[in-house]
Formats: C-alpha cells, structure tokens, sequence
C-alpha cells in the first residue's frame, strides 16, 4: 500500500524546487491530486494528509465518490467531458480542465444557464496535434476565441494540455513552452486574463512547473497505479 504522506510531501518538495530554480513562487502552483479509479477511502487518507485538491475524470464515478468524502474536499474535472454527462457533471466540479470544443462549450454554457450556474473552465489545447487526442488545434482556437469568450454563463481561466507520452520529461518541454506562448498571445489579442495553465502530470510536472503551469495534475506519484476494474 502507497504512503500517500509521504508521496505527496515528496511531490511538493519537487514543485518546491522546480519552482525555486525560476524564481517562481511555490504558492502560484496548485497540486490536482488525479484520484480517478482510486476508492474514497485513498482520497479520504489524500484529505486527511493535507490534500485538499482532487481530479476525476469520469463523471459516473464522481458521482458515486465524491457524495461519500468531506465536502471540504475540491474538487476538478480533468477528462473529457461528453456532453450527456454535463448536466450531472457542473454541479460536482469546481473547474472543468477540459472543454476541448466550441459545441461543447456552448453546451455547457446552455446546461449552466438552465441550472443557474457560472462553471469555471479551462480551454483544452492539442499542441502536438496528435490525432488520438481532444482539444482545440492552436489556430481553430484563436479563430474562435470571440465566441467563447462572447459565452455569459462560462469563466474562461485559462489553458489545458496533454503532450505526447515520452520517456524523458524534457521531451515535454516544447509543448509547455508552446501552450504558455499561446495564452500569452491570447491575452493579449483579445484583451483578457487567463491566469491559469493546467499542464504537467507524474512523468513531467516539475518541467511544467519550471514553464509556468499553475495547476499540475499528479496522480500515480501519490495513489500508485491505477486500480484496474476487476473482470467477470
């Protein structure tokens, strides 16, 4: 059984110090502790060790957890998001790291507006351009920047993304260099603020961090593998 204590001081000694090597403060990162597959009973130890932070990445599993732990607890939407899962999926998450399209956006949008709720998101972005995953390409999403930002019900806070699996964590540093060029390009094209870049997970997060993410996402560096569903 994983010491989540002790994993999760290690893992915020490693923000510390990657933070610490740019000169960043440590208080402008935030630790998404990735607890999806994970029983409540390892985010309830999560919580009682100091997490405070949680992502999941599947709605109809969320649903079942997150009624059973502390409602201290915050918790964040990292996966993708079907759109006949928002309605259940707003009124559990505090940010939703994924909206990877206009049409979903705008569905979120028309679901908020009809349940009286203003979600906080952040836009999806597939700098690699890898086909097998979600998000907007760069230059889909500077094009259709206006209209989200036009959305009423939706606070845009930033950027999201998923490199490449490597072996190196250097391999991902391009892409990160890449998602905060176009935020920084994005705030200043269309006059907003966009605080927050979501990028870095167990394999790389202090690369991120070194590149300015603000919201890493660590799952197996604190709960261990995944729990697989057992068959039959």
């Amino acid at each position: 059984m994983e010491d989540l204590a002790a994993n999760l001081e290690r893992v915020r000694e490693q923000i510390a110090r990657a933070a610490t090597k740019i000169g960043r403060d440590v208080d402008e990162i935030e630790l998404v502790a990735i607890s999806k597959t994970h029983p409540a009973e390892r985010v309830r130890e999560a919580h009682e060790a100091g997490q405070s932070l949680f992502g999941e990445s599947r709605v109809q599993e969320a649903r079942v957890k997150i009624p059973e732990l502390p409602s201290a607890i915050h918790w964040h939407f990292v996966g993708h998001l079907q759109k006949n899962k928002i309605r259940h999926a707003l009124p559990l998450f505090e940010m939703i790291h994924s909206v990877d399209s206009l049409v979903l956006a705008q569905e979120i949008n028309r679901i908020a507006e009809e349940e009286g709720l203003h979600p906080r998101v952040l836009l999806e972005v597939n700098v690699a351009g890898e086909g097998s995953k979600f998000g907007f390409k760069p230059e889909t999403l500077r094009a259709e920047m206006e209209l989200l930002l036009a959305l009423p019900r939706l606070t845009i806070e930033g950027l999201m993304t998923i490199p490449p699996l490597a072996e190196e964590a250097e391999a991902s540093r391009k892409f990160f260099v890449q998602l905060r060029d176009l935020r920084d390009a994005l705030e200043k094209q269309f006059d907003v603020t966009l605080p927050h870049l979501s990028m870095g997970m167990t394999n790389d997060f202090p690369v991120a961090v070194e590149e300015g993410a603000t919201l890493v996402r660590v799952g197996t560096a604190i709960f261990g593998e995944r729990m697989r569903p057992k068959r039959g």
